[in-house]
């Protein structure tokens, strides 16, 4: 009865084995693209949501197209960084370094970056709605057909009312009380309603 048991139980064992194996290379592969970008900073297309790259040295990576989304960023380091096209959709920022980063026609809707260093950073046709850049150090940050629907402007650094005029819109956007004067009197059609739906 025993060995009849054992013959039956043992290809049983065997095959759950193999699939606890196989399950652990499979989430192991899913980590892949993590890798990638930590070891060689070259993750063109990356798939790296929701990944938790808090006080990452990605300065000069190619992120170029990869998808950001919701990932967690605080305090890495992406100057020089190629993130153009790249989706860092409610992508949590904080305190990160984006200095002369490539940011052209980022996808940047409810990200999260507050006390971001972004002096210098290219941010043409980016899309920035409904972002917190407050506190935010934006010196000769290039801000051309950005959309800055509903973001947070409140206390940033080095901001001119030259850098805004540039902006696709500022409609519902929050800005600090001097500079919205500013923008209310230069360049009032930017607080407008947009026409165009997407």
């Amino acid at each position: 009865m025993r060995k009849y048991l054992l013959h039956i139980c043992f290809p049983v064992l065997f095959a759950l084995i193999i699939s606890i194996v196989f399950a652990f290379q499979v989430s192991a592969y899913d980590k892949t693209d993590l890798m990638k970008v930590k070891v060689t900073g070259d993750c063109a297309d990356c798939d790296l949501s929701a990944a938790d790259l808090s006080d990452a040295d990605l300065s000069g990576a190619n992120l170029s197209n990869a998808n950001l989304s919701d990932a967690i960023l605080r305090d890495a380091n992406l100057s020089d960084a190629h993130l153009s096209g790249a989706d860092l959709s409610r992508a949590k920022l904080s305190d990160a370094t984006l200095r002369d980063a490539t940011l052209y026609r980022a996808y940047l809707r409810d990200a999260n970056l507050f006390g971001a260093n972004l002096r210098g950073a290219y941010l043409y046709r980016a899309d920035l709605r409904d972002a917190d850049l407050s506190e935010a150090s934006m010196n000769y940050a290039n801000l051309s057909g950005a959309k800055l629907n509903g973001a947070n402007l409140h206390g940033v650094i080095g901001l001119t009312v030259e850098q805004l005029s540039e902006a696709r819109t500022l409609y519902e956007a929050e800005l600090d009380p001097e500079l919205m004067e500013q923008v209310k009197d230069k360049y009032p059609h930017l607080l407008e309603e947009p026409e165009y739906e997407e």
